[in-house]
């Protein structure tokens, strides 16, 4: 019997409920997809009902595919513009702004913030692309230019204007906890000492909170590399300028019908995505 009294028996029982939904949701979902990377499996004809293991030239032909290249470079552009920088940046900026306002404007605020967060993503896209869309896009309206095309002229900048307004919440909720553990005898001090904000926060705050700042960059980092939200409004176009990774794999899946080929990407996808994590988990083993 073991130190909790249970025994192994009854232990094993409690958490195989847990292990069969791992194992069904999530274990058996990534060996299939590794399964079909490495064949020709396609969506329908003959290769949908016999398909053929090709080794690794789905993923020989993904890395000389242009359209692979692009979404890659499209991929990381969105991820530091709208997670890395934008979303870091306006999160703390609220947190750090809303520590001395009245309860009530800060209540309001947040409760603004955290809608656009929670809102479906079917929902938020359809009021962006009304107010980003030609002749009766608010925005336009706005402007004086009701004759531009925002999604189409300059679509991976709207994107990334539409996932930092959409996603920050997190980063502000995460920012809000972290300041909340700042001594407040150093700030005071660094206030005394006639420390502008800038030198606070980089002398004073963000080595207390450098660690959440890692996690918080780690985990958007990885949302935002995953997110599907952008097809909704631009559909990757035009002529592929808006193609981030999950888009280009929905594609190739479902409207190419080149599972296994989508399914390599995914593969290729997975690996940026554990590179990633590795190197925010060595810097903060670097931290401690």
């Amino acid at each position: 019997m073991d130190s909790s009294g249970l025994g192994v028996r009854r232990a094993a029982a409690f958490v195989a409920p847990a292990l069969l939904l791992i194992g069904v949701f999530l274990v058996f979902p990534a060996l299939w997809t590794l399964y079909i990377g490495i064949t020709d499996y396609r969506l329908t004809g003959p290769a949908a009902a016999n398909p053929r293991v090709v080794g690794v030239d789905n993923l020989v032909e993904a890395v000389r595919d242009p359209l692979f290249t692009n979404s890659v470079w499209l991929t990381a552009v969105f991820v530091l513009g709208s997670a890395v920088v934008g979303q870091n940046v306006l999160g703390f900026g609220l947190a750090w702004l809303l520590r001395t306002v009245r309860p009530g404007v800060r209540r309001l605020v947040e409760g603004l913030v955290l809608l656009s967060w929670i809102l479906p993503g079917t929902v938020v896209a359809y009021l962006w692309f009304a107010v980003l869309s030609r002749d009766t896009g608010t925005l336009g309206v706005l402007l004086g230019s009701p004759e531009t095309a925002w999604l189409v002229q300059y679509p991976m900048t709207s994107l990334i204007i539409f996932n930092v307004w959409r996603g920050t919440a997190f980063s502000m909720l995460l920012y809000t906890s972290a300041l909340a553990a700042v001594p407040p005898s150093q700030l005071e001090t660094a206030r005394l000492a006639g420390a502008s904000g800038w030198q606070t926060v980089r002398d004073v705050v963000f080595p207390h909170i450098r660690g959440h700042v890692l996690t918080n960059t780690l985990l958007i980092s990885l949302w935002t590399a995953n997110d599907f939200t952008p097809f909704l409004l631009t559909a990757g176009g035009p002529n592929h300028r808006s193609e981030v990774l999950p888009v280009l794999i929905y594609r190739q899946a479902l409207e190419s019908g080149q599972l296994g080929y989508a399914s390599a990407l995914s593969i290729l996808l997975l690996v940026g995505n554990l590179a990633i994590a590795l190197v925010y988990l060595r810097l903060l083993r670097r931290r401690a």
